[in-house]
């Protein structure tokens, strides 16, 4: 099963550019502020569309204007960050090996996320919550897809390569290995040492 972290990251935002976009943008940050501020206090199940559009101040049909349902108001920044992982390996710069641009961005994504002051009530939320599960698995099969189809372009090979699903499969599981661990910053750079470089039995060990 997928872990709740990445590439979940509705706990960081970013500014668009333009006043109309900033405007879109601010109405969907408080859609999806109201609901998992309502999923947290009161659960998932428990928390009507109507609720959620009443303490966002919209309405419902403003509601689904920015999300297609209630599990997608969870993962708000689904399609940000599919867009990102394939645009790290598109548009790395050139001789930039395509393993170590996947380890400074998953780095640079996941390391803010896990020290985020809600991030275990969120993970609890998606853990604890089966129609939440569901939906993060769907959208982790689908972010497989895309990711080793971006690689498999790269490389010039077919898109179901194997060794470019696995290549996808292995960094949208790293926070999952990841989570837990006292060093973060540690264990990812350990995980792309061994897809970068292959494994090999811990020292002492033959």
């Amino acid at each position: 099963m997928p872990d709740a972290t990445y590439p979940y990251t509705r706990l960081m935002t970013q500014t668009p550019v333009g006043r109309r976009e900033r405007k879109k943008a601010a109405t969907r940050q408080a859609i999806a502020d109201a609901a998992l501020r309502l999923f947290l206090e009161h659960g998932y199940d428990r928390v009507s569309l109507r609720d959620i559009a009443d303490a966002a101040d919209v309405s419902t049909t403003t509601l689904f204007k920015h999300f297609s349902g209630k599990e997608a108001l969870v993962f708000d920044q689904e399609q940000d960050n599919e867009a990102q992982l394939i645009a790290v390996v598109r548009g790395r710069a050139a001789g930039r090996d395509m393993v170590e641009a996947l380890r400074e961005h998953l780095l640079g994504a996941y390391l803010p996320i896990a020290g985020h002051p809600q991030a275990a009530e969120f993970v609890a939320l998606v853990d604890t919550t089966p129609a939440l599960r569901s939906y993060a698995e769907r959208m982790w099969t689908r972010h497989t897809d895309s990711l080793s189809a971006a690689i498999a372009e790269e490389c010039g090979v077919d898109h179901d390569d194997l060794a470019c699903v696995t290549l996808a499969r292995f960094v949208l599981e790293i926070p999952a290995l990841v989570r837990g661990r006292p060093d973060p910053r540690a264990a990812i750079e350990a995980i792309f040492d061994i897809l970068a470089q292959g494994w090999a039995p811990p020292d002492g060990v033959r």
